[in-house]
């Protein structure tokens, strides 16, 4: 780290310490350049063995017979996975109550459209709470954050009408429009906004004769990128575990997370078939992750600098 950079930011004192360091060949380092110690390391790997392991046991119990199970009480039935897990994936698969493809599909669909519409509808609200005046900007915005302390589940009720005087009851379009923003969304882009993206941009966006459109598509939607990305994340996220209200308003069609009741007998339960279906609908949020990681720790990174 450069001294002028250290005097700058730190003052006079800060530098005449860093050259007095720099003439000892002890250089100071930037926050870059820091190695963690050896407690952050622990403690990282306290927290992913922590967040690992319930995906993991439900593998291990996947892996084997009820009878097992109900043996290994207090402790998984095994700690590798055997031949029985894959035994399982294919009943899975292949059970004759629900078509898993179509429940996948159905998940997947549902999931991408509502998280494509969020940030763009989030996006297009941010960058007008935040860029543009008008009258009752400030009011409209509180309103809008407002409905983040109202529990979705007091709109149930009402909800269920709507789609059922639509005709929407046992269809996707009941899980995808409700959802088409959200509250959260839209404070989520407005405070990135605010600090992400220079008002001068958007005025020389408008003296070079762009519309306002064009402005937020050219100009507002390019900086909010980072931000976009993680929303889009934990709406995938979101929609993707949603189990209540799909619950109520399907019928023949399902979800993923409606796969897994669906695995249980009349009258007995096959534990390991069960917990093997719910591996199977957590794993596609795995490989989401795995693609996608960097990029949810960049926006949220960039969400804290920025705001």
């Amino acid at each position: 780290m450069s001294t002028a950079f250290i005097e700058n930011t730190a003052g006079r004192g800060a530098a005449r310490y860093a050259r007095k360091r720099a003439g000892q060949g002890r250089p100071v380092a930037g926050p870059s350049a820091r190695r963690p110690g050896w407690v952050t390391y622990v403690l990282l790997s306290v927290v992913f063995v922590a967040s690992v392991f319930p995906l993991y046991a439900a593998a291990m119990y996947g892996s084997s017979t009820t009878t097992e199970i109900a043996r290994s009480v207090g402790t998984l039935p095994t700690w590798l996975p055997t031949l029985r897990l894959f035994e399982n994936f294919g009943a899975v698969f292949s059970a004759s109550q629900f078509n898993f493809w179509a429940a996948l599909a159905n998940s997947l669909l549902v999931a991408v459209s509502v998280s494509a519409s969020t940030v763009f509808f989030s996006t297009l609200a941010g960058f007008s709470f935040s860029k543009l005046t008008f009258r009752g900007r400030q009011a409209l915005y509180v309103t809008v954050i407002a409905t983040m302390a109202i529990p979705s589940q007091v709109g149930t009720i009402p909800m269920f009408v709507m789609m059922n005087e639509f005709g929407w009851i046992d269809s996707l379009l009941a899980l995808a429009v409700p959802g088409l923003v959200g509250a959260f969304g839209v404070f989520w882009m407005t405070q990135y906004l605010q600090e992400a993206l220079p008002f001068e941009l958007v005025e020389a966006a408008r003296i070079d004769g762009a519309s306002m459109f064009r402005t937020f598509w050219s100009i507002a939607l390019p900086a909010a990128r980072p931000a976009a990305a993680t929303l889009a994340l934990f709406t995938f996220i979101g929609s993707w575990n949603s189990f209540f209200w799909p619950s109520v308003v399907m019928r023949s069609q399902l979800t993923m997370p409606l796969v897994v009741p669906q695995l249980k007998g009349a009258f007995t339960s096959d534990t390991g078939l069960v917990m093997s279906g719910v591996f199977l609908v957590a794993a596609p949020l795995l490989i989401v992750f795995v693609f996608a990681g960097r990029q949810l720790v960049a926006g949220v990174m960039a969400g804290a600098v920025k705001g």
